[in-house]
């Protein structure tokens, strides 16, 4: 029964630590121990290895890009099936429609595959990013703002079942498992084997924009940005970083630590195009104050994915936590300043991203969302600040709950915070499709100090 395409590797063999953990991008690794892993090398071998589970009376885990924070997919005494060896992709030219495994990676292969056909799907920036997990949680890619979640251009998913059983789920086969396959992240009930996407046109041109400030003028930024994000046409990508820049500033070389960009992406197809949509920058009240600005130049996705490639570095230990944040500039601002202005490594940073004005979601499993998306992201290569920087992130958001309706499953970790992550009405609904799918719970759930306590916001009335 052990048989297979790729390799099984249980605990107690050569290599197995390695198995475990060593696709886990985040260096700050678990020690949660599955029986075994898995490396599937084939749709048969994802089908053989849930019947072997269910042989065994094991769970089942699921590893894809290996770029969950909380590692969600190292559980102890299940069987890890992890994708990374199955790596597949195909476009049909007549349909316009991907179809690609759930380890590739979105940025460093999806992309610039679809690009040889002048195609775009609004992938996530990081390149090195699974599209299996991004997806399976909603997918805020590229302009989500204006694209959509990438979860909405998925058109159909191949997924094997809890009895073993390979099935296609789409709007009308086996729909209620298409609605859970875009939104509920690591409780999907079953193994997505093949995602089918739906692309776009690529974009015939792409502008930026930056404004850099200084921490000291955080507070009259982040008033303007409160007010102008909303007015600002939809094809524009607007995320505001605290970060350390990778380079000195000209003329501002005595600047040292994190400094507040102000960043516009313009997706479109024409010069023309990109200096109208981020006019907004240029006519930003506070352009006297930037450190050094970048007004509608152009750039492409290799620029810009080699940035995000440069912020989250590998070989690192990570820390991250996220907030959807609503209320009013009066509230927003003193909220989440701490955020970003005492931010604790060097490499730490924190992202604003704008969502406005919201769109109306499709009928799919994510459904939480406000106009203004926050997550920061500390990392560093010291083990002995893993305290500091959990103190960190926890007081930060703490300062935050006021104007805290929930976060996005991308970003999380119920092992150290559980907050609201979907409605109540989509969260009663994915556990009845849980217990249809999976009445005998052979795939794992949610990774959660409490799971009584899953979906909820802590500090609001039980």
């Amino acid at each position: 029964m052990d048989q297979f395409d790729g390799r099984l590797v249980r605990r107690g063999d050569d290599g197995f630590d390695d198995a475990r953990v060593g696709r886990v991008f985040n260096l700050r690794r678990p020690d949660r121990e599955p029986a075994a892993v898995l490396f599937a090398a084939s749709e048969r071998d994802v089908v053989a290895g849930v019947r072997l589970a269910a042989a065994e009376g094991l769970q089942v885990s699921i590893r894809s890009g290996g770029h969950s924070w909380a590692a969600w997919s190292v559980r102890d005494d299940t069987l890890l099936i992890d994708l990374g060896e199955y790596r597949e992709m195909s476009y049909d030219p007549d349909t316009h429609v991907a179809s690609a495994t759930p380890s590739v990676r979105g940025g460093a292969e999806l992309a610039p595959y679809l690009a040889l056909f002048g195609r775009f799907f609004p992938g996530g920036h990081c390149p090195t990013v699974g599209i299996g997990g991004f997806l399976l949680q909603g997918g805020q890619g590229w302009d989500a703002r204006g694209l959509g979640w990438a979860a909405e251009w998925i058109e159909a998913v191949d997924v094997v079942t809890a009895d073993g059983r390979l099935v296609r789920a789409d709007a009308t086969t086996n729909s209620d498992l298409f609605w859970a396959a875009r939104g509920a992240g690591p409780s999907f009930p079953g193994i997505v084997t093949r995602f089918h996407l739906r692309t776009l046109p690529a974009p015939g041109h792409l502008a930026e924009s930056i404004l850099l400030f200084a921490l000291d003028d955080y507070d009259d930024v982040f008033t303007w940005l409160q007010e102008m994000h909303h007015h600002v046409d939809p094809r524009v990508e607007i995320v505001v970083i605290s970060a350390t820049p990778p380079f000195p500033i000209p003329g501002h070389e005595h600047i040292a630590g994190h400094v507040i960009a102000v960043t516009g992406v313009a997706l479109v197809d024409t010069a023309e195009e990109s200096a109208a949509v981020l006019a907004p920058f240029a006519d930003c009240p506070l352009l006297d104050r930037t450190l050094m600005r970048v007004l509608d130049e152009p750039v492409t996705f290799d620029d810009l994915r080699a940035r995000q490639t440069m912020a989250n570095p590998e070989g690192h230990r990570y820390r991250v936590d996220n907030a959807w944040v609503t209320g009013s500039a009066a509230e927003v601002v003193p909220a989440i300043k701490p955020a970003y202005t005492t931010l604790p490594t060097p490499q730490a940073f924190t992202i604003w991203f704008s969502m406005a004005p919201l769109r109306d979601l499709p009928d799919m499993a994510f459904d939480l969302q406000t106009e203004i998306y926050l997550a920061t992201y500390v990392v560093s290569s010291d083990p002995g600040l893993d305290g500091p920087i959990r103190d960190w992130v926890d007081a930060t958001m703490a300062h935050m709950q006021p104007v805290t309706a929930g976060q996005y499953l991308g970003d999380s970790d119920f092992t150290n915070r559980q907050v609201r992550f979907m409605s109540d009405a989509h969260y009663a609904r994915l556990q009845d499709i849980r217990r249809a799918w999976d009445p005998e719970d052979r795939f794992v759930g949610y990774l959660a100090t409490d799971e009584a306590r899953l979906n909820h916001n802590h500090w609001e009335t039980a």
